[in-house]
């Protein structure tokens, strides 16, 4: 896990840079003892939105990635995927409040959230 990190966050919703294309890319996910992984499957509205996840019981200490429009049978996916995540329990963030807790990730394992609307 990387340590706390300070920047600010963009106003709106809009994708932008890095985030506002497509990603048709596959995605390789570095799982396996003792790393398990986290996909979180959004709504548009979230597309380019930072997403944080920390430890559960360390808040301070967080990672972030942003929500990506992706394809997934042929259709417009928007998500967030972590990889190479400890097994534990973690929180998960926008916008520096919580937006989910205690979400366990098993070693060797592909966790999934799904937060559309």
């Amino acid at each position: 896990m990387s340590t706390n990190h300070s920047h600010a966050h963009p106003e709106g919703r809009a994708a932008n840079g890095y985030a506002a294309r497509p990603h048709p890319e596959p995605v390789v996910l570095d799982i396996g003892a003792p790393y398990g992984a986290l996909i979180v499957h959004s709504a548009p509205e979230l597309h380019g939105v930072e997403v944080e996840i920390s430890p559960a019981g360390d808040d301070a200490t967080r990672q972030h990635k942003q929500v990506l429009e992706r394809r997934m049978n042929d259709r417009p996916a928007f998500t967030v995927v972590f990889d190479r995540i400890p097994e534990g329990r973690y929180s998960l963030w926008i916008d520096d409040e919580p937006r989910a807790r205690e979400v366990a990730v098993a070693a060797g394992e592909i966790t999934e959230l799904d937060w559309r609307i």
